[in-house]
């Protein structure tokens, strides 16, 4: 073990120690091969440890494959990521202040669309963040359609092109611009254009009505829950995460559900898999070079995680050092997943955590131990 792996194996055994997640891994690979290293459980009922190659939900990583198929797409002459998602969807976004005639697809993909934040929506937080609504909820199947409602049901935040939002719901659309520029589903041209040419054998779409895993998965587990006496309707930007019930209650087990990622984050896969993904779109053996050119050029985030910037699907984020690595990441209900490396690919890391409290400064201990900042 090299001195690097030990420092991670060191901050894997200390975020598990900490109680921020029941288990961590994380996959390296640099000048040394590939490692990987482990921490915790992941079952908490049977002990279970974590190992390679288990499934998990990567959340918003899913927006890199989305960004892809869209980037495939334009380099195959089938569509710009100028066009406006009218042309494409026409007469879809409209009222409420959301009009789809002068919001652009690279607007969406880049969150510079001004449309509003539905993690926010009264409606979302009520089925999903909180625990009675969530064990109400947790099998509900939404539809495309209703997806695309509920981020319209939400307020934009600004112009198009005025500012960044992390808005879900417009990857959403970017998904339904991709089904209609191509006949084919979504989750098929994922296949065709990223887990296909990466042979990427752990990972796939997610259906909006699966309910469980197709291989090894460990357990999900969150606290990222409302409290019961809060007004889903008060939450802001802000004060969400004083409203939280907080790391005191006991961790809910979020394994078997429906996921409503979709084309926002609706990718299960693994740590070596992400190795894969990542590298690729970093070094940009992927896409052609317009297209990996545009992927990674950044614009300045507002209300999202500090000393980033984001592309289109990724981001990048300043260490302290000062160090910038390009990251893939997702959060879901119990499962945190980033994947992230130097922008040469030379040193690259997959890491996850089926346990979702404090969930940034645990993985920034990861990180932080790979890259030496």
């Amino acid at each position: 073990m090299t001195n690097t792996h030990q420092r991670v194996q060191d901050a894997l055994d200390r975020v598990v120690a900490e109680q921020s997640t029941p288990g961590a891994v994380a996959e390296i690979r640099d000048e040394h091969g590939t490692w990987f290293g482990s921490a915790g459980v992941a079952d908490l009922s049977t002990g279970r440890r974590r190992e390679p190659g288990e499934q998990f939900h990567t959340g918003s990583v899913g927006k890199a494959c989305t960004a892809t198929a869209l980037l495939t797409l334009e380099a195959e002459g089938r569509l710009s990521l100028d066009d406006t998602v009218e042309t494409w969807l026409p007469g879809v976004v409209r009222g409420n202040g959301n009009d789809g005639r002068e919001i652009t697809i690279r607007q969406l993909l880049t969150h510079t669309s001004g449309l509003g934040i539905t993690g926010l929506s009264p409606e979302i937080v009520r089925k999903y963040h909180t625990r009675a609504g969530f064990a109400a909820h947790r099998y509900d199947v939404s539809t495309v359609d209703e997806l695309i409602r509920l981020q319209l049901a939400v307020p934009p935040r600004h112009k198009p092109g005025e500012g960044f939002a992390y808005a879900n719901g417009g990857y959403h659309l970017a998904g339904a611009i991709i089904e209609k520029a191509t006949g084919r589903s979504y989750e098929d041209e994922v296949t065709r254009t990223v887990i296909e040419p990466l042979g990427l054998t752990g990972t796939y779409v997610r259906g909006l009505a699966e309910q469980r895993f197709r291989g090894p998965h460990p357990k999900a587990y969150s606290r990222m829950f409302i409290r019961d006496d809060v007004d889903p309707a008060s939450l802001t930007v802000d004060n969400y995460a004083s409203l939280l019930a907080g790391p005191e209650t006991d961790p809910a087990d979020v394994t078997d559900r429906t996921y409503s990622g979709w084309a926002a984050g609706g990718l299960v896969s693994t740590t070596g898999d992400l190795l894969r993904l990542a590298s690729a779109l970093i070094t940009g053996s992927l896409l052609p070079q317009a297209q990996h050119n545009t992927m990674w050029h950044t614009v300045p985030t507002a209300d999202w995680l500090p000393n980033a910037r984001y592309g289109t699907g990724v981001s990048q984020w300043t260490l302290a050092d000062g160090q910038v690595v390009h990251v893939l990441s997702g959060v879901e209900g119990g499962s945190v997943t980033l994947a992230m490396g130097t922008p040469d690919g030379e040193r690259l890391v997959a890491m996850h955590l089926n346990g979702d409290w404090n969930w940034y400064l645990a993985c920034y201990q990861i990180f932080e131990a790979v890259f030496g900042s």
